[in-house]
């Protein structure tokens, strides 16, 4: 068996879905079981309804949840009276919620999870109008999670326990189909694993199946040598390492969600990543062990708008436990941090949610000078060994030269030598660095141009 992703833009249409279709159709004998996101912007626009709707504004949250109810028509006939079914219970929920005027996080995943129900809906009508034989299952009867609404956990033993139970004897007759980015309590109460959630869907089934392979299907040919969004030009990487993967998603690329690799690592299944608009392209690899390759970083990555707060002890030397005060700060307030480097008496760090910084800065100010500087951004050079290769923090200085640096670490991680920069200065470090070190290109580990 083998565990099939497909994100919103690769079922964002009739035809988006009818290319989906053709893609596993293509790998029917290894038995596929098909992981699907909502229909484009879907979640986005069930979200922007209910803020219109505890805003005051019911009509025109309705109004909106109308217009998508029509895309969903046009897009998705076979399944209009399914999908009739749960608009119904949306603006129930919206009318709801206008009288409460309060959105909760339990409510929060409520109306979110409405996108996967019906576009996992319209992909098995899709398979059956081809003629293909494909089972619906309802992500929420198998992915059993805590109660922490809107970035629940899985509860791994029950449901890798329902998931081995049902899974593959529908899988040995048909395509299964199932809705990422959901499932439900213990209560039976809908939840959701957080935005960006379908992808570590589709690993928690992967693992729980003993599925030999994981495909994470997108609209990008894989990882690439740096952020597109930040620098054209980059090379597809071919095959890349967990550890890797997970490093450069925890740093800022958005190809794969960073919980995704963890069932995975696990169970030892490889996870592919592909283009569904290229589906001859061979995407990246992500296996357990990396490949040999003289190139001693796989990637680029980025972190943007993030904020660096410096904090000075006021105690001065010999500041016993002033580390551990300030860690309990972030604790309290939730915020993790991205980036450390630390003196006997001083602490700078990162972090990208700045949501409570004025509560947490509130606090460090009982023991600690603070300062905080916003419009910054960390760029990661991600490769396995770093740590033992030499002469790699040299280059990159030297290839920065004329870019200050306000934050360096790699101590903390044989994988990444990061640094903190203006946010302004982003695009030029990023392409410095990109042609110090991929002029030229192992290709047993990235694409080569012929």
């Amino acid at each position: 068996m083998i565990v099939m992703k497909f994100g919103g833009s690769s079922v964002e249409s009739a035809a988006a879905i009818d290319r989906v279709v053709s893609i596993v159709e293509a790998r029917l004998e290894r038995r596929p079981v098909v992981v699907v996101s909502a229909m484009g912007k879907t979640t986005n626009r069930l979200l922007e309804c209910a803020h219109l709707a505890v805003a005051g504004e019911r009509e025109k949250a309705l109004g909106k949840l109308a217009e998508l109810r029509a895309f969903h028509h046009a897009e998705a006939p076979e399944v209009k009276g399914e999908v009739d079914a749960h608009f119904a219970e949306l603006a129930e929920l919206l009318r709801g919620m206008s009288v409460l005027g309060e959105l909760t996080p339990r409510s929060i995943d409520a109306i979110s999870s409405y996108g996967e129900r019906m576009s996992s809906l319209a992909v098995t009508a899709a398979f059956s109008r081809r003629g293909i034989a494909a089972e619906h299952v309802d992500a929420r009867e198998l992915i059993i999670t805590d109660d922490r609404h809107s970035q629940a956990a899985p509860l791994y033993a029950e449901t890798y326990e329902r998931l081995a139970a049902r899974v593959p004897q529908l899988a040995a007759r048909a395509v299964v189909v199932m809705g990422g980015f959901i499932g439900s309590t213990k209560a039976g109460v809908t939840s959701t694993l957080g935005r960006g959630g379908s992808d570590f869907s589709a690993a928690i089934v992967g693992a729980g199946i003993g599925a030999e392979e994981i495909q994470i299907w997108t609209d990008v040919d894989g990882m690439l040598t740096c952020d597109p969004r930040v620098l054209a030009g980059g090379r597809r990487v071919r095959v890349i390492s967990f550890a890797e993967a997970a490093e450069l998603a925890y740093f800022g690329a958005k190809v794969l969600h960073p919980s995704t690799v963890l069932p995975a690592v696990e169970k030892e299944i490889p996870v592919l990543i592909l283009n569904s608009r290229r589906p001859d392209v061979e995407g990246t690899r992500i296996v357990a062990e990396g490949v040999p390759s003289e190139n001693p970083i796989k990637s680029i990555a980025c972190k943007r708008d993030i904020t660096a707060v410096s904090i000075k002890s006021t105690r001065m030397l010999m500041a016993h436990g002033f580390l551990r005060r300030i860690f309990e700060v972030f604790d309290r307030h939730e915020t993790p941090v991205d980036m450390v480097t630390t003196s006997e008496v001083s602490v700078s760090l990162t972090v990208d949610n700045t949501a409570r910084i004025e509560g947490i800065v509130e606090e460090l100010r009982a023991f600690a000078e603070v300062h905080v500087e916003t419009g910054r951004a960390l760029v990661a050079l991600v490769g396995e060994g770093l740590g033992e290769r030499k002469g790699i923090a040299g280059r990159a200085f030297h290839a920065l030269n004329g870019i200050n640096v306000r934050m360096i670490s790699q101590g903390a991680s044989m994988l990444n030598l990061s640094f903190v920069l203006a946010d302004d200065d982003v695009v030029k470090a990023v392409g410095l660095l990109h042609a110090e070190f991929f002029t030229e290109l192992d290709p047993r580990v990235f694409e080569v141009a012929a």
